[in-house]
C-alpha cells in the first residue's frame, strides 16, 4: 500500500487547514487508516486513526478540534483541523496497516506533510 498526503501549509493561530491521503496498491487489505505527527524534538505521536469499520480515535489534544473522515470510494482520508495553534506545527503522516496475503500484518507511511501555525 502506498499513501501520498497533500494539504498542509501555513496557517495563523486559530485557523483551518484540511489534509488528504489518497491510498493505492492492495487498499482492499486495509484495515486502520489515519493521521501521526511529530514536532521537531518529539516523538512521533497519534493525531487521529479510523478503523475499518468507521470508528475514529483521536489524541486527547486534538479533541474537538480536529476530525477525520474518509471516502471509500476515492480511498482516501481527510483530517480537517480547526482552531490550529502553533502546538500543532509539526509534519503530519498519513499511516495504514493492513493484512496481506498469508495473514502476514505490515504497515505503510506516507512521505509528511509539512503544517506550520504562527501566533
Amino acid at each position: 500500500v502506498q499513501l501520498e498526503e497533500s494539504g498542509g501549509g501555513s496557517v495563523r493561530s486559530g485557523g483551518s487547514l484540511t489534509l488528504s491521503c489518497v491510498a493505492s496498491g492492495r487498499v482492499s487489505e486495509i484495515n486502520d487508516m489515519g493521521w501521526y505527527r511529530q514536532a521537531p524534538g518529539k516523538q512521533r505521536e497519534m493525531v487521529a486513526m479510523m478503523s475499518g469499520a468507521g470508528y475514529a480515535d483521536y489524541s486527547e489534544s486534538v479533541k474537538g478540534r480536529f476530525t477525520i473522515s474518509g471516502d471509500n470510494s476515492k480511498h482516501t482520508k481527510y483530517l480537517q483541523m480547526n482552531n490550529l495553534q502553533p502546538q500543532n506545527t509539526a509534519v503530519y503522516y498519513c499511516y495504514c496497516w493492513y493484512v496481506g496475503g498469508g495473514a502476514v500484518w505490515s504497515d505503510s507511511w506516507g512521505q509528511g506533510t509539512q503544517v506550520t501555525v504562527s501566533s
